[in-house]
């Protein structure tokens, strides 16, 4: 297998390519069962030098592209260093696992501010901020897609307070897509810790 990877890393809300090209075809065996393999075969790994991963996706057409969101312990933070590191490992370990059947785009970023909100603990972290969850199917309500503060979440359920002040618990399994909404307090969240990382 010869895979031609494109870098990227997220640096707050803003991408930051530092390589480009690539080609390729698609992979052995259905899009959901390649990201639950890639994650289990490079989480060990990702873990052993200091990050935890956040996602992998793998998004198809006429170029295939497989994205690793990763960030460096459970505050986050990733620079630029930081994706070619992770970038090199799991090249490596995908050239010996070759669960793919041609060359691909490789692609390592950052969550970046407006995150995707994947794990439990993400849930937890992130509490009192703003997100939007899309379910997998629409409940009994008709209803599919919410938005509103994280109250908190677990494996179970997760917790959300709507606009109109009512709460909501959102089975976990249930739930396809859920970020973080862009808003000036998860900005200036955000711009505080970047100011504590740099004094630190």
């Amino acid at each position: 297998m010869r895979l031609i990877e494109m870098r990227s890393c997220r640096v707050g809300s803003r991408p930051a390519l530092f390589c480009a090209p690539a080609c390729g075809t698609l992979v052995k065996g259905g899009t959901l069962d390649i990201e639950t393999r890639i994650a289990r075969m490079i989480e060990p790994s990702l873990a052993a030098m200091g990050f935890d991963l956040v996602r992998v996706k793998v998004f198809t057409g006429a170029r295939p592209r497989l994205q690793i969101m990763a960030e460096r312990g459970p505050d986050g933070g990733m620079d630029v260093d930081d994706c070619a590191e992770v970038s090199r490992m799991v090249s490596a370990l995908l050239d010996v696992e070759d669960p793919f059947r041609a060359a691909f785009d490789l692609e390592v970023s950052s969550p970046g501010i407006d995150r995707p909100l994947v794990r439990p603990a993400d849930f937890e972290r992130f509490v009192g901020f703003e997100a939007k969850l899309t379910l997998h199917s629409a409940r009994a309500d008709g209803r599919r897609r919410f938005r509103g503060r994280l109250l908190g979440g677990d494996e179970s359920v997760v917790r959300l307070r709507l606009a109109d002040g009512s709460e909501q618990e959102l089975a976990f399994d249930q739930i396809g897509e859920a970020k973080l909404v862009l808003t000036d307090d998860l900005i200036a969240a955000s711009l505080k810790k970047d100011k504590m990382a740099q004094g630190a």
